[in-house]
């Protein structure tokens, strides 16, 4: 059975628990999570709305979006970050020898770096495997290749993929069917770098009401302003289009009924 799913900007989100969504996740799955930056990406990039069609599971990553939910009207119970799946996951299967995990992404060696932290926190060799491409790697058939038969051989049966959106969707919806061992996909954007150690969270209090983006820009600058500064701005301006579209059509549903009842 599906989860219930609310429509924010065209994109059905689950509606789930971190808990529901963990145990679903023995029977595998392809997991994105939906923020403020990649709805507003999906509105304009065909081929990345395409690939989050085919999404098993598409969870909330961004409190301003629990916000934005709330105001059209279908409350999002509960946002499920990947910074925050990815250590759970970890840690919901830890005692699992069935499941694998294979890291790719993140600079030289940090991936590295977060596979020792975490198979230290859980106890066991749950990732079993590294690779940090090189730089343009998804234009290039040949790395890409080589990085199926290095996750193939890897005896991995997850891939998390941290290379930051819409790359990481593009390419797990492009070579998904060549990962022959792999059944459930994780689109984790900055988690490897979290793990690693190399990169801080935000506090939980920033997270709660919605400013984990301030802390990000503020950490990354240079990188981040134009995403979160221009980029991002029109996100509140969709919303409420939709808002004001969802009314129209609620009035004019209204109408016809009373018409229809005379």
């Amino acid at each position: 059975m599906q989860p219930k799913r609310v429509n924010i900007l065209n994109i059905p989100i689950d509606n789930i628990s971190m808990h529901e969504l963990l145990d679903r996740l023995k029977a595998g799955g392809v997991v994105f999570t939906p923020n403020v930056d990649h709805l507003v990406k999906l509105q304009k990039d065909r081929k990345f709305y395409q690939v989050y069609q085919d999404a098993d599971y598409r969870v909330c990553d961004s409190q301003l979006v629990i916000f934005a939910s709330r105001f059209l009207g279908q409350p999002i119970g509960e946002k499920i970050c990947g910074s925050d799946l990815f250590p759970a996951f970890c840690q919901h299967y830890g005692d699992d020898k069935d499941v694998r995990i294979f890291l790719l992404g993140g600079l030289e060696g940090v991936a590295e770096k977060a596979r020792h932290n975490v198979n230290a926190k859980v106890g066991r060799n749950i990732v079993v495997g590294t690779y940090a491409p090189p730089f343009g790697f998804e234009q290039d058939p040949v790395e890409c290749q080589k990085i199926i038969d290095i996750v193939n051989q890897s005896g991995a049966n997850v891939l998390a993929v941290g290379l930051g959106a819409p790359k990481q969707e593009k390419w797990i919806g492009q070579y998904k069917s060549s990962l022959i061992g792999i059944t459930t996909f994780l689109a984790i954007g900055a988690s490897i770098d979290f793990e690693a150690g190399n990169v801080k969270r935000a506090p939980r209090w920033m997270s709660s009401v919605g400013l984990e983006w301030l802390h990000r820009l503020v950490s990354e600058p240079g990188r981040l302003w134009k995403r979160y500064l221009v980029d991002d701005l029109g996100f509140f301006k969709l919303i409420l289009l939709q808002k004001l579209k969802s009314n129209r059509q609620r009035n004019y549903s209204a109408e016809n009924s009373l018409f229809k009842s005379r």
